[in-house]
């Protein structure tokens, strides 16, 4: 997907593209290194270059991006003497031989700016800033370590530390966040930057869609550049797919859409994508004057304030009313310009308005999926299965290893997210905790605990996002002698940020107790530090069922009698991929929570039966006031995420394999692929602008609704408002439309006919069917 993701982006208008290097990916083991297919950075950042665009590298290697242990390989917490971004022998060591491999190989390429590549802006620490408090001196000792270590290679492009407000000099300091137009460096001979513009918000499991909307995103990017910004950057322009074990958190969703303007399919996000390119065609054509002017600023008031920039008699202005609620007209040499409440006007002459950041000229397009209608593709997918074998730690104990405490589940590197924990307790019925009133109690963090007694199943128990302590607490009926616990851990990404989130705990943190209760008195046994064995991952796993070629296939998978609902259960199925060039998703409605891997290839974990919890509101998201991830949100009640994202490039055109481990138990029968298309483009167009309508390479079909003047509703539920232009508008866009993958129409009464609106806004409004 990187060429067509690229190309988009320029399209778009950028010019560069910024990347993180994830250190626990390239060095997944200490001194073993991986930069082969999708981790191949050489081959991503000429792919840069080969667009033609810039490069931003973003080192770290702490790179946080609710990604897994935030990009930490969890083999450093496991280093003797180890204390992670502090001033910490051990772990420098570990980060400057990282750093300097990665920056050795890029030299090696010809990659930096300083050597006539794309690479103009390199990135040490990551918001670092944000947690330093907690680090005491010895954090302000380690800043001014990364600055020298980071200096002393010599790339020849500034080096940049995000969130570092004492970044040493000659760190430039840059901000982050949803608004950065009141930052100020802190060297003034130092350009203001912004190299996180959060265009929405990462889910996660039990939480809601979040949006950022449009026009509040362009507001941001507006005021940035009027208030003397020199580089922004979208986090994220495309935020894609946590493939595999990459998402951390923990509780961080597979999806990674963040309602960038490329979804995670690579699909253009509209409006959001058109409306900046508009805004980034409009600041290139000032590029000249932005840069190098003088500069007016004129406050009128109100949150009202005009900028002059002016460089060899000419001037560009930016318009802006922060208020949140009422609109501002100013009076600007004689001419009086209407700006809508939270908006930014930009006037490249000072005389014509150009674009406004709450004036959306862009369609809006609606995406819908299809089903798969490749040749002979049945209506339901055809299963096979086969238990995963847990016996060895349910019945029998038995672990690779023990000790006699119960351990962090980082103690195994975070080769799995599975990690069963077993002990024997011998109890009789002369023992005092004996009744018939047990139970047994397990304090956790695992983020998920599945318990078993003797062989059999007791009960599970999992975290809710932002609270991974929890206790497990069941009934449990031991026998007289010699009984097996055993707990099965599961974790759902690690960490990835706060002061010391490296330190914090993941599995079984104890005490793992049996409670007698006889009458009013309790009588506690405490089983923390019984010898408990431990063995990591499931045996499926392990043995990679999900391979075209597994480990061990002595077990046949079974056609017959597929059973739902089971915990602990492979299933296994073909399909044809689907027709056409359309992004393909896989709908996991009605199972419970696993793993799914197509042609051996993980998609990421599932867990649909994790509804969205909490409410929604109903009205319509008003774009105006500063936003937050709680400000518009929807699908309350429904599956956190139900479609998963299957690329291309995972797919054959012959037959594929979709494997699936089942944690939870769940249906596959309701599994199916479709593909994801434009549905419906719903343009807009302010007056003497022109429409654009495209159905993103299919024929537009059919016009629903068209409308010159004042419309009301969304897109799916327009309606003519208190004015309209005389011609019928339908015929007029169905004759420019019809037949055709894209138009363009222009927004005027020389092409409507004259309206009864007045002086009011008039917009051409057009609701197409692809």
């Amino acid at each position: 997907m990187w060429p067509d993701l690229i190309k988009k982006s320029k399209e778009g208008g950028l010019d560069a593209i910024e990347t993180y290097v994830f250190w626990n990916a390239h060095e997944p083991s200490r001194r073993e290194y991986d930069f082969s297919g999708n981790l191949d950075l050489i081959r991503f950042l000429k792919t840069i270059q080969d667009e033609g665009l810039y490069a931003v590298l973003r080192i770290g290697p702490y790179v946080c991006a609710e990604w897994n242990y935030g990009g930490f390989p969890v083999w450093l917490h496991n280093m003797p003497g180890i204390e992670l971004r502090t001033a910490n022998g051990v772990y420098m060591n570990e980060m400057e031989n990282f750093t300097k491999l990665i920056v050795d190989m890029v030299k090696q390429e010809k990659l930096f700016a300083s050597q006539g590549g794309p690479i103009i802006l390199a990135q040490i620490e990551n918001e670092f800033g944000n947690v330093q408090e907690a680090y005491g001196d010895a954090g302000k000792a380690y800043i001014q370590w990364c600055s020298n270590m980071a200096q002393s290679l010599n790339v020849g492009v500034p080096w940049i530390m995000c969130q570092q407000s004492d970044a040493p000099q000659p760190m430039i300091n840059t901000c982050n966040g949803y608004y950065c137009d009141e930052f100020t460096p802190n060297n003034p001979n130092s350009p203001k930057m912004w190299t996180e513009n959060w265009t929405g918000w990462f889910k996660n499991w039990g939480g809601k869609d979040p949006l950022r909307t449009t026009e509040d995103l362009a507001y941001s990017v507006a005021r940035f550049y009027q208030t003397g910004g020199t580089f922004q950057n979208y986090y994220m322009y495309h935020g894609g797919t946590n493939f595999g074990r990459t998402s951390g958190g923990p509780y961080i969703t597979t999806t990674y859409d963040y309602n960038a303007p490329l979804d995670e399919f690579g699909n253009l996000a509209q409006p959001k994508y058109g409306h900046l390119k508009e805004l980034h065609d409009v600041l290139h054509s000032m590029e000249k004057i932005l840069t190098s002017g003088s500069v007016n600023n004129t406050n009128l008031g109100n949150s009202v304030a005009v900028t002059m920039y002016s460089l060899d008699g000419e001037s560009s202005c930016f318009f802006s009313n922060a208020n949140e609620t009422t609109d501002a007209t100013i009076s600007y040499k004689n001419v009086n310009y209407n700006v809508p409440a939270w908006s930014v006007t930009i006037l490249p002459d000072c005389i014509t308005e150009v674009y406004n950041t709450a004036k959306v000229n862009t369609q809006t397009s609606i995406m819908v999926k299809k089903l798969n209608d490749a040749e002979n593709e049945p209506i339901s997918l055809q299963w096979s299965w086969r238990p995963e074998m847990i016996d060895d730690a349910i019945i029998l104990g038995r672990g690779q290893s023990s000790v006699h405490e119960l351990l962090d589940q980082k103690v195994v590197n975070d080769t799995s997210d599975y990690l069963w924990y077993m002990t024997t307790v011998y109890i009789n019925k002369t023992d005092p905790i004996w009744s018939d009133d047990m139970k047994l109690r397990v304090n956790a963090s695992g983020h998920v605990l599945h318990a078993y007694v003797n062989g059999q199943y007791l009960g599970s128990d999992w975290a809710t996002y932002g609270i991974f302590n929890y206790v497990f607490e069941e009934k449990v009926k031991l026998n007289p002698g010699k009984n097996y616990i055993s707990l099965l851990s599961a974790t759902v990404g690690l960490k990835n940020y706060g002061p010391h989130f490296d330190t914090i705990q993941s599995g079984i943190l104890g005490p793992v107790e049996i409670i007698g209760k006889i009458g009013d008195e309790s009588i506690i046994k405490d089983l923390s530090s019984h010898k408990w064995s431990y063995t990591v991952g499931l045996k499926g796993i392990n043995n990679k069922l999900f391979d075209e070629n597994p480990k061990y296939n002595t077990r046949k998978w079974d056609s017959h009698d597929v059973p739902i609902n089971r915990m602990m259960t492979w299933y296994k199925t073909t399909f044809k991929a689907p027709l056409g060039n359309a992004p393909v998703v896989v709908d996991m409605q009605g199972l419970g929570k696993g793993t799914a891997w197509v042609n051996g290839q993980s998609i990421g974990r599932y867990w649909p039966s994790y509804l969205a919890e909490g409410s929604c509101s109903l009205d319509p998201c008003d774009y105006r006031g500063p936003y937050s991830a709680d400000k518009c949100t929807s699908k309350c009640g429904e599956p956190t995420q139900r479609w998963y994202h299957v690329p291309r490039s995972f797919l054959s055109s012959d037959e594929n394999t979709l494997v699936l481990f089942e944690e939870f138990g769940g249906n596959p029968s309701l599994v199916n692929f479709q593909t994801i298309e434009v549905g419906m483009a719903c343009g807009s167009a302010y007056e003497n602008k022109t429409m654009e309508l495209s159905c993103n390479g299919r024929p537009i079909s059919a016009i629903r609704f068209a409308n010159f003047g004042e419309t009301e509703g969304s897109c799916g539920s327009f309606g003519k408002g208190s004015c309209s232009s005389e011609q019928d508008v339908v015929s007029v866009v169905e004759k420019e439309c019809i037949g055709k993958e894209k138009c363009l129409v222009q927004a005027s009464e020389s092409v409507f006919g004259t309206t009864n609106c007045g002086n009011n806004d008039k917009r051409l409004i057009v609701e197409a069917v692809c």
